[in-house]
């Protein structure tokens, strides 16, 4: 590797070496070859002049690619696509005449660029499902541990650890839901021609326009697909490009989300990612146990979400039937975004399947703060003996605001409770009783249950053969 030169982090730091691979020049053009065999076969079945020997030769040198050859050739004709026909005709001498016959350039770029689509975001789904699988077995096992809950980040109502959990893998729920339904109507640009007309084709085909139906659907048949965009211009519709980002940029705001109620936690010392033995925190505080892999999923979303501005705008700003200022965008912008969104899966399963839990510290966060939370449930019982709900609500909110000064001007215990056993408008109420977390918690640990059971399960059981390639954290 040259130390003098720029390197990409997401692929030598972050992302996966599979997922670096899907855009890689060698899998990218061999992708090429790939559809320049499709096509020639596609013709030759439907009666045009291509052998079977030519096909035989194509296939032959698929992945054999001479990437120098293509790049002498494209320094002399300043167009990547004829110098891959060049490179490829330089091996196969028999089947140069029929390679790209009837082709524009965006039959192997686009149709490429959606098979490399469709690879990357079942990668995507795989370990997007794993991690949900990682938050559920972390919710089942917290499923009824009271916590704090915090709206506006003050304490309020609280909730489980296990429920908190579903919430983080919720949205990645949705995000998987969005993710499949993008797949699932996922469509190959096929032969549509050099301005979506197929006029090349047809006059290929001697003005038979069956044929050249039939041409279409054989080709996309061959890349995988049982169905082609309807309209096409030079290019597949910019638009989709956008909805994969859309689908991205959202994966990447739950993360963001996540990770941002972990590095609170963290701050509370009531949960922390995982830290290994060696691992530093800080520099210069060696007592740090900083939650860098949380910060790093951070960073990360914030620039896949960036990116997906460029793929609207590019879609906004193509003319007619095609410009190709999209061209280098696209380079920079649909990769990167599926290499940053790898690397955020990959640390949030790390961290998923590494949570490190603190229960007494949850607990005395939880006692300090229960005087108040008890409150709703105190006001109901005395409404229930009798008492008026409005002036009781009063009483309660005089009560807690002097409390709250002790805790807060004073630094004394919260006395909340002492005051209320004290106000004779609640002398027939258990307040004892009414201050047991696990009573004030709702229906949070079934809710759990139901959410395991109910969309949890069918997810585990639709990826159970999907697993994905286990991946350690490099720094």
């Amino acid at each position: 590797m040259p130390f003098d030169q720029y390197e990409n982090p997401l692929i030598s730091r972050y992302a996966s070496a599979e997922m670096s691979q899907l855009f890689s020049p060698q899998h990218k053009h061999s992708t090429w070859r790939r559809l320049w065999v499709s096509l020639a076969e596609a013709e030759a079945e439907l009666g045009l002049p291509v052998s079977q020997k030519q096909i035989a030769q194509l296939k032959a040198h698929v992945d054999d690619i001479d990437f120098e050859a293509a790049a002498k050739h494209e320094r002399e004709l300043r167009h990547d696509v004829m110098a891959h026909v060049h490179a490829y005709g330089d091996q196969c001498p028999d089947a140069r005449p029929i390679i790209h016959l009837g082709a524009t350039s965006c039959f192997v770029t686009d149709n490429t660029d959606l098979l490399l689509h469709r690879e990357a975001l079942q990668l995507v789904c795989s370990r997007l499902a794993s991690v949900i699988d990682s938050l559920a077995t972390f919710a089942e096992k917290y499923r009824d541990l009271p916590t704090l809950g915090f709206t506006h980040l003050q304490p309020a109502q609280p909730t489980t650890v296990g429920r908190r959990a579903c919430l983080w893998a919720y949205d990645l729920v949705l995000d998987l839901e969005e993710l499949e339904h993008r797949l699932a109507n996922l469509r190959a640009r096929s032969t549509q021609g050099t301005t979506g007309t197929q006029a090349s084709f047809l006059q290929l085909f001697d003005g038979d326009g069956d044929q050249v139906r039939k041409l279409e659907r054989l080709v996309a048949e061959k890349m995988g697909f049982d169905a082609t965009y309807a309209v096409t211009g030079q290019t597949y519709s910019r638009k989709i490009d956008a909805q994969v980002l859309d689908v991205l940029t959202g994966i990447a705001t739950s993360a963001h989300k996540a990770t941002n109620d972990l590095r609170i936690l963290a701050h509370r010392k009531e949960v922390e990612e995982p830290f290994e033995k060696s691992q530093i925190g800080s520099s210069a505080m060696a007592y740090k146990r900083n939650p860098m892999r949380s910060e790093r999923i951070a960073g990360l979303a914030r620039y896949v979400m960036s990116l997906q501005s460029s793929t609207t705008a590019t879609t906004a700003t193509q003319w007619m039937e095609r410009t190709l200022d999209d061209s280098s965008n696209r380079r920079l912008v649909i990769p990167q975004a599926f290499l940053a969104i790898d690397a955020i899966l990959i640390l949030y399963q790390n961290i998923a399947s590494g949570l490190v839990i603190y229960p007494e510290v949850i607990a005395r966060s939880l006692r300090e703060e229960l005087p108040f939370m008890a409150t709703e449930n105190l006001l109901m019982a005395a409404a229930a003996a009798g008492g008026d709900r409005q002036d009781l609500h009063e009483r309660i909110r005089q009560h807690s605001q002097a409390a709250g000064a002790e805790v807060k001007m004073h630094g004394r215990p919260n006395d909340l409770l002492d005051r209320l056993a004290g106000d004779e408008a609640f002398a027939g109420v258990d307040i004892a009783a009414a201050v047991d977390a696990t009573q004030l918690v709702g229906r949070s640990a079934d809710q759990v249950d139901e959410f395991l059971a109910e969309v949890v399960k069918p997810i585990r059981t639709r990826y159970a053969d999907r697993k994905p390639t286990d991946v350690k954290l490099r720094v």
